[in-house]
């Protein structure tokens, strides 16, 4: 079975690859709507509406997207996002900023929102004024919440955001900017990130999520712009580790939060023992490459990052990575497919689409 769940996988992200931008599967959807908040691993746009170098509105992002253009996407095509979306079939949710530029259109709010945004963290001071961050995220999702209760009253927007899912990926960036050195050791660091968290999705809960997909961070060490800061190119122990603590605290706050709660259910996703497998096993995914980026320059093109300069891959479906920090359209593809309709101990303690049901 462990052999076969790969190649399930491969083929469920290709599918969905190859639905040209319209929503995979058939019949009613089994949520009315997805509402995403998190970092670059989930932008779809809302950076390019912001001041701030963290943009990727530029060529050669989305080269395998739709029309070939950059969309502010952190990937040569679709994210996790998009995928999660599709294989719920929905179309992958606009980004807040752009559709609030939309006045009139209040009824896309019904439909989800994408409130990410590239360098976005748990704490408030990473990456301050570049970004939005996870508390403004979830203040732009109050604001939405009012908006629909003035279109459609209190008790539909509620009934609505009960059963609509809440995909939060959110972590990275702090790893990122942890520095050991006069700093706090990584469990009290990681302990601080699981505080300031427990009262963002308290905050969510409290707006009317009830169905939360949260997907943990991976194992930031191994991307390409950390692997070359080895000279041998090995993975950074340190980031994995406060990455492996932060997983396993998630993890126990959710638990501890539907305890308490109740009516709230979810999902938890392991990314780091997914992108392991991966890491292990790349042939069974079809990858031939795990280790540099597919654009960038210098060593494993992870020196500079991936802008018009920069030479790509001419085969993008082999590489994990995209550039020095984000997976391919392909390991994105992967990735949201084990978490939709996968089992544990990758997703946990029901997938996406069991959560959908519940």
């Amino acid at each position: 079975m462990a052999a076969i769940l790969p190649i399930l996988f491969l083929l469920l992200s290709l599918t969905s690859m190859e639905a040209s931008g319209n929503p995979a599967g058939s019949g009613s959807p089994p949520v009315p709507a997805v509402y995403v908040l998190g970092d670059s691993l989930a932008d779809v746009g809302n950076n390019n509406h912001l001041l701030t170098i963290m943009k990727a509105d530029f060529a050669h992002n989305g080269i395998d997207f739709a029309g070939g253009k950059a969309t502010g996407r952190f990937s040569n095509g679709k994210n996790s996002a998009d995928f999660i979306s599709e294989q719920l079939g929905l179309s992958s949710p606009p980004p807040y900023l752009s559709v609030i530029k939309n006045a009139g259109d209040t009824q896309a709010f019904f439909n989800g929102i994408n409130f990410a945004s590239a360098g976005a963290g748990i704490l408030d001071t990473t990456h301050d004024g570049e970004c939005l961050s996870l508390s403004k995220q979830i203040d732009y999702l109050s604001t939405t919440y009012a908006t629909m209760v003035e279109k459609a009253g209190n008790e539909r927007a509620q009934a609505h955001l009960a059963k609509s899912i809440f995909v939060i990926v959110i972590g990275s960036n702090d790893i990122f900017g942890y520095k050991s050195n006069g700093g706090a050791a990584p469990k009290q660091f990681v302990s601080s990130l699981i505080s300031t968290l427990q009262g963002q999705i308290k905050r969510i809960y409290n707006i009317g999520a009830r169905k939360i997909a949260f997907l943990g961070t991976g194992p930031v060490g191994c991307c390409p712009s950390l692997r070359r800061q080895s000279e041998t190119g090995e993975c950074k122990a340190i980031a994995n580790s406060i990455s492996d603590l932060y997983n396993e605290a998630a993890s126990s706050l959710l638990r501890e939060m539907k305890t308490e709660l109740g009516d709230m259910n979810y999902s938890f996703f392991n990314s780091t023992f997914a992108m392991q497998e991966i890491f292990k096993h790349p042939s069974d995914y079809g990858f031939t490459e795990v280790e540099a980026a597919c654009c960038g320059l210098g060593d494993l093109n992870a020196k500079v990052a991936c802008i018009p300069i920069s030479s790509y891959c001419s085969n993008r479906t082999n590489h994990v990575f995209w550039d020095f920090y984000h997976p391919t359209e392909a390991t994105a593809g992967i990735l949201a497919a084990d978490l939709v309709d996968g089992s544990g101990p990758h997703v946990y303690p029901v997938n996406v689409r069991q959560l959908g049901a519940l």
